[in-house]
């Protein structure tokens, strides 16, 4: 993948200073998998027709999002499940074929922290390989199943690289109780795993009060007031030394008439509350921005220039 300067090409003249809204760049992406793939759900026993109705909604759902995209010409980035993949190739060409980017999201949407190094090796190259069989073109791109690049999978970090993929896009900097590396940049990184390191584009998050938020898309996109993602994206572009945002959604996101499933009550909060007006919310939000794709971002940025630097998430004895 080229490394090129990262400049925006209405300030490209010599002599001319970028304005931080000219600068910023902002990654659409989306995880596809099935609903009852989500972590939430982790544990639970789910009959096998829940599981194949779930699955028939991935399609419709995904296609939604692709009109939509369709009708404002916007690229993304569209991280898939490579068991989901294998069983709707048809799905993954057309997401291909018109023009968005192919990554990977895991095999089967299991958490990195249930896996082994090996464990991980042979789910990722699985996943990458499936994906790429169906669309002939190399797949760049990883992001862990729920965020689960963490301090104590560091080492996922070299497994990742070691595969193949030439950026992540999996490490939250942000406290939660199932994901996130604080104290990790709000910006593009060069993220160090024990031996070897990898290009990261962190979901944006929000600084307020010494904390960084979780507002980047998922849940909180559909929780919180739209004006709070609108806010994250100009602290981005007005105080970040990169100013990059990378958002992220679910198709699932967008199926206010999917089944629900048995969720804790707090889980059924995060999960469920404002998927009824989740498809208007991000169609202004299409109306309101630029997109880009996450591999198109990573291709223009330059290792050791543009400001990025290296994060250390752990050595060889967290494996």
């Amino acid at each position: 993948m080229s490394r090129e300067h990262l400049a925006h090409p209405a300030v490209a003249d010599a002599g001319m200073r970028a304005r931080p809204e000219d600068r910023l760049r902002i990654v659409l992406s989306f995880d596809v998998e099935e609903h009852h793939r989500i972590e939430a759900a982790a544990g639970l026993e789910i009959d096998a027709d829940l599981r194949r109705h779930y699955a028939g909604r991935v399609g419709p759902a995904t296609r939604l999002l692709l009109g939509m995209l369709g009708e404002r010409g916007i690229r993304a980035t569209f991280f898939i499940v490579g068991d989901l993949a294998c069983r709707d190739p048809d799905l993954v060409r057309e997401i291909h074929g018109e023009g968005h980017e192919i990554a990977c999201h895991g095999w089967d949407h299991t958490s990195i922290l249930r896996m082994s190094p090996e464990a991980l090796r042979r789910d990722a190259s699985r996943a990458k390989d499936a994906l790429e069989q169906i669309t002939g073109e190399v797949v760049s791109g990883y992001r862990a199943p729920t965020f689960s690049i963490v301090r104590r999978t560091a080492w996922a970090i070299d497994v990742i690289a070691e595969v193949g993929f030439e950026y992540d896009s999996s490490i939250y900097p942000v406290r939660h109780d199932r994901y996130g590396i604080p104290d990790a940049p709000r910006w593009p990184f060069i993220a160090r795993g024990p031996r070897l390191a990898l290009l990261e584009l962190p979901p944006a998050s929000y600084r307020v009060l010494g904390m960084n938020l979780p507002t980047g898309g998922g849940g909180y996109f559909r929780l919180l007031p739209s004006i709070v993602l609108e806010q994250t994206i100009r602290q981005i572009a007005r105080r970040h030394p990169i100013p990059i945002a990378t958002l992220y959604f679910h198709p699932w996101e967008f199926d206010p008439a999917q089944p629900r499933l048995p969720l804790t009550r707090p889980s059924q909060v995060r999960t469920y509350v404002g998927i009824a007006s989740a498809r208007d919310k991000l169609d202004a939000l299409l109306g309101r921005h630029e997109f880009a794709r996450a591999v198109d971002v990573a291709s223009a940025l330059s290792p050791g220039g543009d400001g990025i630097g290296e994060f250390v998430l752990g050595s060889r004895e967290t494996e």
